[in-house]
C-alpha cells in the first residue's frame, strides 16, 4: 500500500517558448479526496495535469506521487482522462476497452469482465461491437471515461470530464466519483464548469493565467473575498475583472 499525500506539486513552472503556461504553482492533493482544479480554458490546468502524468517535464519545481517521481509502476495505478480523446476510434468499443485494460496489467478475463461491468454502468453495452467513431460525442466520452476507470486505479485524473455529457450522465459521473472517494481513491476533477466542481469537491485550486489565484477548502474560498459565501464563478469573474 502506498503512503503519504497522493500528489505534491512544489513550485512548478512550465513555458512554451515565450508563453508561460504554469508559473510557480504549488498544491497538495490528499489521499482519498476529490480535489478540484478550476479555471477557464487556457488557464494552465491541462498543462499542469500533463506534468503530473509525466507527459511534459516542468522547467522548474518538483512533482511527486506518493512521495516519489512518477514512473511506469506508479503510472499503472493512475487512470487518466485527457482533455483530447486518446482512444483508437477505428476500433470496436469492447476491443478498445480490453486493449487498454491489458496495458494496465489486467488478465484477459479480468479485462473482459471490467469492460462489461463499466459498459453496463454507463448504459452503453448495446454499442460494444460498434466502432467508436460511429458513436455520439457523449458516448465517445463515456468510452474514454471507462478507459480511465477500467483498471481500478488508485488515482483518477479527469481533465474536463463533462465534455459531451448530458445532465443525466453528468449526474451519473458525479455518483461514480463519490463512490471512488468513499473507497479511498483519489480523484482530481479539473474543469471550467465551476458549479460541477462545487458539487463534488471539498478542496480546490483556482488557476488564473498559470498561477494559483486561490487554494484551499471550498468553504474558505467562498468567503475569502467578502466574508460572505459566494459562488466560485462569481469569485473568479471578480478576480479577472480586477486585473482590467
Amino acid at each position: 500500500m502506498l503512503n503519504g499525500d497522493a500528489i505534491v506539486v512544489d513550485s512548478v513552472s512550465k513555458s512554451f517558448g515565450a508563453v508561460a503556461a504554469v508559473k510557480d504553482l504549488s498544491f497538495v492533493v490528499r489521499r482519498g479526496e476529490v480535489f478540484g482544479i478550476v479555471g477557464p480554458n487556457g488557464a494552465g490546468k491541462t498543462t499542469m495535469l500533463r506534468m503530473i502524468m509525466d507527459i511534459f517535464r516542468p522547467d522548474a519545481g518538483r512533482i511527486s506521487v506518493y512521495g516519489q517521481a512518477m514512473d511506469d509502476q506508479i503510472k499503472q495505478r493512475v487512470g487518466y482522462l485527457p482533455e483530447e480523446r486518446g482512444i483508437y476510434v477505428k476500433l470496436k468499443v469492447r476491443r478498445a476497452l480490453e486493449y487498454f485494460a491489458r496495458l494496465k496489467g489486467l488478465s484477459r478475463p479480468g479485462a473482459q469482465a471490467n469492460a462489461e461491468k463499466w459498459l453496463r454502468r454507463f448504459g452503453i453495452e448495446e454499442f460494444k461491437d460498434r466502432r467508436i467513431e460511429t458513436l455520439s460525442k457523449g458516448n465517445q466520452q463515456k468510452v474514454q471515461l471507462i478507459v480511465a476507470f477500467i483498471a481500478d486505479p488508485e488515482i483518477v485524473i479527469l481533465d474536463e470530464p463533462l465534455a459531451g455529457l448530458d445532465p443525466v450522465n453528468a449526474r451519473l459521473l458525479a455518483a461514480i466519483i463519490r463512490e471512488m472517494a468513499a473507497e479511498g481513491k483519489t480523484v482530481i476533477f479539473s474543469s471550467h464548469q465551476m458549479p460541477a466542481v462545487e458539487n463534488l469537491c471539498e478542496r480546490l485550486l483556482m488557476v488564473h493565467r498559470g498561477e494559483a489565484a486561490l487554494y484551499g477548502p471550498l468553504d474558505e474560498i467562498r468567503r475569502s473575498q467578502t466574508g460572505v459565501e459566494e459562488r466560485l464563478e462569481d469569485i473568479y469573474v471578480r478576480i479577472v475583472e480586477g486585473e482590467r
